[in-house]
């Protein structure tokens, strides 16, 4: 009797110490919505790229083709950049709103502070890799490699995802890996990166949204 109340007490200790040092709030509800928002994103995209080539067709902006940074100034400031441009945005934005309304929710449940040490910590880490990402992109289709977006946003999502798992859930650290290596094999197969973009931002999260949410939010 006397040693079970000792092994409870310690895991109550272990509870206290883990909640002080990680941000334990993120909704796994959240993860599921976002890899919905990434495929209906995904499939506005794909009408957007390949519509006018057919559904077998050569498009400048699918392809693992590099351009001059003449021929990219000209590609990228047209009507088809613009629209990839603002589903981007409307996948991110939603994403964002949707994890932050069902994170603040959650931490409002277990009584843990939205924008605490760990929270803070876990934002640095998931901001430093996300951020470099996103300057070597712009360069990158500033000098016409159009073909890198797909992979580099898997990779540099990952190393984020990676590095944030010290300050929250491990599972998220098996998330980044797996984004990772759909990375790589984006850059080894051009032509292939929405579909691949798709697979990690889409469904991807909605796998670990839905293990997230029935191993940590029921």
């Amino acid at each position: 009797m006397e040693q079970s109340k000792i092994h409870e007490d310690l895991a109550s200790i272990r509870s206290m110490m883990e909640r002080s040092s990680r941000f334990l709030s993120l909704s796994g509800l959240s993860g599921v919505l976002a890899g919905v928002y990434a495929l209906v994103g995904a499939g506005l995209a794909y009408g957007v790229i390949y519509q006018p080539y057919g559904l077998f067709g050569h498009s400048e902006y699918a392809g693992g083709d590099h351009y001059t940074m003449d021929d990219a100034s000209a590609l990228l400031f047209t009507p088809t950049v613009a629209q990839l441009f603002f589903i981007a945005l409307a996948v991110l934005v939603a994403s964002l709103v949707t994890g932050y309304a069902l994170t603040r929710r959650k931490a409002k449940k277990q009584g843990q502070a939205l924008w605490g040490k760990s929270s803070k910590a876990l934002l640095f880490q998931m901001a430093t890799p996300l951020i470099t990402g996103g300057l070597f992109i712009l360069i990158m289709l500033s000098r016409g490699y159009f073909g890198i977006v797909s992979p580099a946003c898997l990779a540099f999502y990952g190393l984020a995802l990676v590095g944030a798992s010290a300050y929250t859930y491990h599972d998220v650290r098996y998330l980044g890996i797996c984004q990772i290596v759909l990375g790589i094999i984006a850059a080894a197969m051009p032509g292939y990166g929405l579909l691949l973009w798709a697979m990690g931002f889409g469904v991807l999260h909605i796998i670990y949204g839905t293990l997230m949410y029935f191993k940590y939010d029921r």
